[in-house]
């Protein structure tokens, strides 16, 4: 194998220590290479990666037709401040109306950026009639600023951050009656992720999902979808409320939108747009700069193009498949999860120690919830690399001790 570059992980690892926040649990691997669902370390150790960039690099790592749009782009020019005119901006914002529902779209630089945006819109929507009440679900996640954390519905993430913003409620995912008992006159929105990623992937049903966009309609509430994981295709649709027959109010985009480049957006149905937003009430300096809209128009094409959202249907058939037959084969795999290419893998045992020897035969995957394993091949996965990877898994999951 032939070093990337003369450093060492271990040495990379020491500036860590000396320079920078310890804020997330780390793995002791530096990826330097990506090429569609296969990177590379430090040290030149290929992987295949079924988890590109917590779900971040759905096109698989370094799409031409990303790296493309943003050479191009980069030539011309990075930035430009919001109070001008953007033509790649305007371009994404038709791409995204185009693609979902009628209604108007603002950009930030992540999904967390995007519940905020959604958090105040819902508030100042409310405001003339008092409504500031939020339900979200139990086992979500929807970022980690304030108001990010005040929406999710796990302990865990709020620990140390009192006061946390007042107005949020938690019911449970597909028990309409739980939302319904949370419903009171100050109830502005609604907030869910349609399939919670985090949270283990616990897809939403249709009777819930339809439940509550009637519920919504009769009550005069927001509904509003957490698609920062299962928009651009993830599902085999191009936004996961499509496979319900549906339309949000309000919605909000990141990760896979800019295929490795950081963007958030938040779009509102013109049902509800009235004069809520006005010059001044919500901004964001780097929020749909040229760059990030060539690269997230670029995904658009590269899905269109490439027929990616059947091939995700086609892809994750044969996965799910895939993983029924390791449910049938390990008696501690309790339950497949998950529509597509977003997959998880519910355990009777803990996942790290699965996770960890994947890794270490070259597969990279999650585990979330202790328990599930969460699994999300790029919509480029080739059937080459699909069988490459579900052999690994078989043989980390055959090595469990229960």
């Amino acid at each position: 194998m032939t070093k990337i570059i003369s450093m060492k992980t271990r040495d990379v690892q020491k500036l860590y220590e000396t320079y920078v926040l310890p804020t997330y649990r780390q793995t002791p691997l530096c990826l330097v290479r990506g090429k569609g669902s296969r990177v590379w370390d430090l040290e030149g150790r290929e992987y295949i990666d079924f988890f590109p960039g917590w779900a971040v690099s759905g096109l698989g790592h370094c799409h031409p037709a990303v790296v493309n749009a943003i050479k191009e782009q980069s030539r011309k020019i990075l930035h430009v401040p919001n109070n001008f005119y953007n033509v790649k901006q305007a371009e994404l914002a038709r791409e995204i109306i185009r693609h979902s529902f009628p209604g108007k779209v603002f950009f930030g630089n992540s999904g967390a950026e995007a519940t905020d945006g959604a958090v105040k819109f819902a508030r100042r929507w409310g405001s003339a009639a008092g409504k500031y009440e939020i339900i979200t679900l139990r086992q979500s996640f929807h970022g980690r600023t304030l108001a990010g954390i005040a929406a999710t519905g796990q302990d865990k993430v709020r620990e140390g951050f009192a006061p946390i913003p007042e107005g949020f409620y938690y019911a449970d995912m597909n028990d309409l009656t739980s939302v319904e008992r949370l419903v009171t006159d100050k109830t502005a929105a609604i907030f869910l992720e349609p399939i919670q990623g985090e949270g283990g992937i616990h897809q939403a049903t249709q009777a819930f999902m339809q439940g509550l966009r009637k519920l919504c309609d009769q009550k005069n509430i927001l509904l509003m979808l957490d698609e920062v994981q299962t928009c651009m295709g993830r599902t085999g649709k191009m936004f996961a409320y499509q496979l319900y027959g549906i339309e949000p109010d309000v919605m909000t985009l990141a990760k896979s939108l800019g295929a490795g480049v950081p963007i958030g957006a938040l779009v509102i149905h013109e049902s509800q747009l009235g004069s809520v937003m006005t010059p001044g009430s919500h901004g964001s300096t780097y929020g749909g700069n040229p760059l990030v809209c060539a690269a997230a128009l670029a995904v658009f094409k590269a899905i269109r193009k490439e027929r990616l959202l059947a091939a995700a249907q086609k892809m994750g058939s044969y996965f799910g498949q895939k993983l029924e037959a390791l449910k049938a084969k390990y008696a501690f795999i309790v339950e497949v999860r998950g529509p597509a290419l977003m997959r998880g893998l519910e355990l009777s045992v803990p996942g790290a120690g699965i996770v960890d020897r994947c890794m270490k035969k070259g597969l990279l995957i999650n585990c979330t919830q202790d328990r599930v394993l969460r699994i999300m091949p790029a919509l480029t996965v080739s059937k080459k690399i699909m069988d490459r990877a579900l052999t690994i898994l078989d043989a980390a999951l055959a090595e469990e001790k229960t």
